[in-house]
């Protein structure tokens, strides 16, 4: 149902700021027309003579007199003074110029958003605040937005092949995409890099990923960086060197679930905490278990692990109770060692 609220909410944050690109594209047009019309009315209510007696002109009534001439329509009667008489020749034709022109406008931006192409891209974009920039659309990249876009996060992409796998995904989603180089300061700033708070570069390049970085500080030295690295150690001089805020080393988080994989532990996800790898792992409680019976505290207790969600049924605990009965068929989330889930795994298997 969230997850439901939140599609649309993006739905209406989207079509609204679509209504915001397209007044932008056609604002000459409405500038022009706002022009014609005050422009006409001031005329009308310093200068205008009626040609039968009558009270002067309120600039409500001169207002109105100046729009309705747009369409032809004649409100007042025909002045005296030639320099008057030429509004009621020059604001119907130019007036239906410009509002045809801007039907026009409004038309094209309204109905043919694909055929801007990079122009509405970048439109889109610049009305964006507080949102999250993905430099590099591939698997890694798309991941992260969507991520991203499940916690309610505004989400700008960069990506430099148009062809790329996941960019026409990436609009779908309602994520504007800019097609250029991201280590060009020019094409973050059509991103929104001055408004945005969060930056992730996370390109197959670390070095190009460690450049855009730079590049969105320099711009905005408020900006929160995320930084792609394949290289640990390069990671954490760049995370203390150059002050960027997360430097993520993609074979540092990889290789924990592939040492507790070749352990013969099926693991969720793995993380050091300084030198301690930690997993965390699900398991189903199997008819004949030894643990059957236990409490999810003697669990913990027993085997120095802890339970992050238990499951019995369809129900679901993400904060057991500690007096919960482990009952065949059960599931329980722990976060262990892998030898505390080598031991677990032969504890919740049928005897």
């Amino acid at each position: 149902m969230r997850t439901r609220l939140q599609r649309w909410l993006r739905r209406i944050r989207a079509e609204w700021r679509d209504t915001l690109v397209i007044l932008r594209e056609s604002r000459l047009s409405l500038v022009l027309l706002l022009l014609i019309i005050f422009g006409g009315a001031t005329i009308f209510y310093f200068f205008y003579l009626s040609p039968e007696p009558a009270p002067p002109l309120t600039f409500s009534e001169a207002l109105h007199a100046s729009f309705a001439l747009v369409f032809f329509e004649f409100v007042l009667p025909y002045p005296r003074q030639w320099y008057v008489q030429l509004l009621y020749f020059v604001i119907p034709v130019v007036g239906l110029a410009v509002v045809a022109d801007g039907i026009v406008r409004f038309g094209t931006a309204l109905f043919d958003k694909q055929a801007r192409g990079q122009k509405w891209q970048v439109a889109m974009a610049s009305t964006f605040r507080n949102h999250v920039i993905v430099c590099g659309m591939g698997k890694v990249g798309f991941r992260t937005a969507e991520e991203l876009l499940k916690f309610g996060r505004d989400v700008v992409g960069i990506e430099i092949n148009e062809q790329g796998r996941f960019v026409e995904n990436a609009k779908l989603l309602g994520i504007p995409m800019i097609i250029a180089d991201a280590r060009r300061s020019e094409n973050l700033l059509k991103a929104g890099v001055k408004a945005a708070d969060a930056i992730i570069p996370a390109t197959d390049d670390e070095l190009t990923n460690l450049d855009i970085a730079l590049d969105a500080r320099e711009l905005n030295p408020e900006i929160k960086v995320v930084l792609r690295l394949f290289d640990p150690d390069l990671a954490r001089r760049v995370e203390k060197g150059f002050g960027i805020h997360t430097a993520i080393s993609t074979s540092a988080l990889a290789a924990p679930m592939f040492a507790a994989a070749a352990m013969r532990v099926k693991t969720q996800y793995s993380f050091y905490v300084g030198d301690q790898l930690l997993n965390l792992s699900e398991f189903i409680i199997e008819p004949g278990a030894a643990v059957i019976g236990w409490s999810t505290a003697k669990l913990e207790a027993e085997l120095e692990l802890t339970v992050v969600a238990y499951q019995h049924g369809t129900a679901t605990d993400i904060h057991p109770d500690p007096h919960h009965t482990l009952h065949p068929g059960d599931k329980i989330l722990v976060l262990a060692s892998v030898q505390v889930l080598q031991h677990l795994q032969g504890l919740v298997s049928r005897k």
